[in-house]
């Protein structure tokens, strides 16, 4: 990986699925009026689009388009085509999904992806609705297939199978099958189940019945690198250099002489978007650092010191503690913590940017997985999940644009990108924290008092967790103050006091999560020093839930 760092000079970096470097654009397009032909930003990168049609796998196949070194974004199935003018789209790839193309209501195929002459790759779901919506006919299976198959190769020839064996194990999970080809169309691949595993024809349109963007698939790599290279004519030069390159240009070219304020956390997320606008437009930039009451022990001090040490730009502190917490008085629940939280930040952006004079931007740190975790239900095969305070939380009213620069990256690329904007590791590799805060971490009614529960007993977790040399392993590593009280002795006292539940995960991307196999002792020592270091503490648990079911946060 070209941006590797040595072990002897950084920390122990977090686990990425890929071998290249990777990055993103910044995407500033303006919508276009229906009935326009496709026109691609100037110097946007090739881009390999995926329709989403529900599968729980889609957001693995952009993914592994990523780690490729090409582009890719996912959006609904049903994404009308002006949504994409901005794109340099290469191909389509549809994804998997639950629904059965036969049936009445079923997701469709856009006319735009043929009428385009692209190459399309339809997985599972999608293969079935290429081959229903070009004259072929599909059908339930007598036999389901779910988990482990072996497909056996018909057409050597055929680019997609190009340099893989002539039996390959796949992962499939399907209850229909290709039972008829349309015209044009041939059999490149079948199972014992499905006589058409992989079918294709000479325009490059391409249906795989498995999964090659699981694991499970151990040659599903190599395929969607043939689709990429070999049948698309992707150059694979999408990093981390060309993006921070091209989005300079392009926050340049989009801000002009005009005045931006980025909303500085002291994560990765903010910190890297806001060295892309300062390297863009310099001292137009102003960077504003909200202390909202709701950041953990010595949060305040430590963000301030590291940016002034390392980044060279105009910076504001602005303690808004006393707003924040009277703006959650009283709120239980965790949708209304966010909204109220997001539009309270933008207010204190708002009334500072006023103090400065005209302010025409607001740079975020959102990134891809805030963006779908809050994308809403309708009109789209991703289910909100939950309200991130940088996205679905803020105000219609807002007087900024928006500039997003990190709108279209996982956090492994984020880390990248600053690592090749040359920020330091204690900064890249920082465990990502809400912007919510301790908020939703402490569940119920948000109080002072339970605010400074919570942080004494984060601060002994974060301090055994750094002490074992487990912190760079993790994504993430917290305390969560419960609405449970339980009954304990201490003392050879009765006590009726908090519960604490210990949450440690590790991931790629936080879009999927598994909880830490933390070792018993380190597990022991934290409990001993929560229940006997934090006044009105008697109980520490530990959350061993994945994502999913669960998510990351508990609110």
């Amino acid at each position: 990986m070209a941006d590797s760092i040595e072990a002897a000079a950084a920390p122990r970096r977090i686990r990425t699925s890929g071998d290249r470097e990777v990055g993103a654009y910044l995407e500033i397009a303006e919508a276009r009026e229906p009935g326009h032909v496709f026109h691609p930003a100037p110097n946007a990168p090739e881009t390999v689009v995926v329709l989403d049609y529900g599968g729980q796998y889609a957001m693995l196949i952009a993914r592994r388009v990523r780690e490729a070194g090409v582009y890719s974004e996912l959006v609904p199935w049903n994404t009308p085509p002006e949504r994409l003018d901005h794109l340099r789209t290469k191909a389509f790839i549809l994804s998997g999904g639950p629904a059965s193309v036969y049936e009445p209501g079923a997701p469709t195929l856009p006319d735009y992806v043929i009428a385009s002459g692209l190459p399309v790759l339809g997985i599972c779901y999608g293969m079935q609705l290429l081959a229903h919506t070009l004259g072929g006919r599909v059908a339930p299976t007598a036999t389901r297939e779910y988990g482990h198959a072996v497909i056996r190769v018909a057409d050597s020839s055929s680019p997609l199978l190009r340099g893989l064996p002539s039996t390959l194990p796949v992962w499939m999970s399907h209850g229909d099958h290709v039972v008829e080809l349309p015209p044009g169309f041939h059999a490149i691949a079948q199972s014992d189940s499905s006589p058409v595993s992989v079918m294709g024809d000479a325009a490059g349109h391409l249906g795989i019945q498995f999964h090659p963007e699981v694991v499970h698939t151990p040659q599903g790599e190599q395929l969607l690198r043939n689709f990429l290279f070999e049948v698309s004519g992707c150059a694979g030069d999408w990093t981390a250099a060309n993006f921070v390159e091209e989005s300079i240009r392009t926050i340049r070219e989009r801000v002009g002489t005009g005045r931006v304020i980025c909303a500085l956390s002291g994560g990765v997320d903010s910190a890297v978007a806001a060295t892309l606008v300062h390297r863009a437009i310099g001292d137009q930039l102003t960077c504003i650092f909200v202390d909202n009451g709701l950041l953990r022990a010595e949060e305040p001090e430590r963000v301030i010191a590291t940016f002034s040490q390392h980044m060279a730009m105009n910076l504001l502190h602005v303690d808004a503690t006393e707003r924040f917490l009277a703006t959650l008085a009283g709120v239980t629940n965790p949708e209304e913590k966010r909204l109220r939280i997001g539009t309270t930040f933008i207010r204190v952006f708002e009334a500072e940017a006023r103090a400065l004079g005209r302010v025409d931007f607001i740079c975020q740190g959102t990134t891809y997985p805030d963006v779908i975790e809050s994308a809403s239900a309708e009109g789209s095969a991703a289910a909100k999940i939950k309200t991130h305070h940088n996205v679905g939380g803020l105000p219609p009213d807002m007087q900024f644009t928006l500039i997003e620069p990190l709108r279209h990256l996982f956090k492994d690329e984020v880390r990248r990108v600053g690592h090749e904007l040359g920020l330091p590791d204690e900064m890249v590799y920082r465990q990502p924290f809400p912007g919510p805060g301790l908020a939703i971490r402490v569940i119920g009614e948000v109080t002072r008092e339970k605010l400074d529960v919570l942080r004494a007993a984060d601060w002994i977790v974060m301090d055994e967790i750094k002490r074992a040399a487990l912190y760079y392993d993790l994504w993430q590593s917290f305390a969560v103050l419960t609405n449970t009280r339980t009954v304990g002795v201490q003392g050879d006292f009765r006590t009726y006091g908090h519960c604490i539940a210990l949450r440690c995960v590790t991931a790629e991307d936080a879009m999927t999560a598994d909880w830490a196999r933390i070792p018993y002792d380190v597990l022991s020592r934290i409990s001993t020093r929560v229940v006997n270091e934090v006044p009105d503490v008697n109980r520490v648990v530990y959350d061993i839930t994945s994502k999913p079911p669960g998510t990351i946060e508990w609110e």
